[in-house]
């Protein structure tokens, strides 16, 4: 277990979002999907990458192993205990290396830590099934009902992520249904109210939070050769996210805007 070899880019430390109190983040390298939004361009690939940032070349990937990565991770355990935070695994997408996933999460629990990933769940559900047993929380974006919408702001279909979301609902986990809102995809009430909607049907699930678009990533596609497709779209205003919220809400489930 303590051998199992990953790739990551990044460890966030001290955040208080993607899960409750103060966390630990650790960013995997490769996603199944493009989302237009995506702050983590850099995420997108598995292969080892160069960003230019602030006009500097920069390697975005690491190889690292459940037994390096530990102690960095226990490290702020008072912080953890005190707040009820712990590890989320993030990306890119966990998914995509199941293996070191589950071993670094097995490892947390061993270790006392409360666990958590942020994930599409798009893909095979035996793929989180490895996870489950050594998983205290899911937080599984559902960004539209629309699968020809989804895929083409996302590059993938939405079939296999609302039938893991009810498989998932049903293992047990905790399970906490996001939603990036973001303007020309999925900001208006009938979008927004049909995912509500969903989530409301999903056993045990109590909570949708809904993450307002922003463009804190742009500057990283150009540091990496590409183009933001999102150029020129604003994030919504305070307004809107709590109209937005308002309609989530008649789904009778406890809506919050933010992580």
């Amino acid at each position: 277990m303590y051998k199992t070899k990953g790739r990551i880019f990044n460890i966030q430390r001290f955040s208080i979002h993607d899960g409750p109190g103060i966390r630990t983040i650790v960013f995997f390298k490769g996603c199944y999907m493009r989302c237009a939004w995506c702050c983590n361009p850099e995420s997108q690939e598995y292969a080892v990458q160069t960003l230019v940032e602030n006009g500097k070349e920069k390697t975005v990937g690491t190889d690292v192993t459940v037994e390096e990565l530990l102690p960095e991770l226990l490290s702020d355990m008072p912080f953890y205990r005190r707040s009820g935070g712990g590890i989320t695994l993030s990306g890119g997408e966990v998914l995509g290396q199941p293996e070191f996933a589950r071993d670094l999460l097995r490892a947390c629990k061993e270790n006392g830590l409360h666990t958590a990933v942020e994930s599409t769940a798009n893909a095979p559900f035996e793929k989180i099934q490895e996870i489950l047993p050594y998983l205290d929380l899911y937080l599984l974006d559902i960004k539209h009902m629309d699968s020809a919408k989804h895929k083409e702001f996302t590059t993938a279909g939405n079939e296999l992520i609302l039938e893991n979301a009810k498989k998932l609902a049903e293992s047990g986990v905790e399970l906490i249904i996001r939603t990036p809102v973001v303007p020309k995809f999925n900001d208006t009430a009938e979008e927004i109210r049909a995912i509500a909607k969903f989530a409301a049907t999903l056993p045990n699930v109590k909570e949708h939070h809904l993450l307002p678009y922003h463009r804190l990533g742009q500057d990283k596609y150009a540091g990496l050769g590409r183009k933001y497709a999102l150029d020129g779209i604003e994030p919504p205003t305070k307004e809107k996210m709590e109209y937005l919220q308002s309609i989530a809400e008649e789904s009778g489930l406890k809506v919050q805007i933010g992580g």
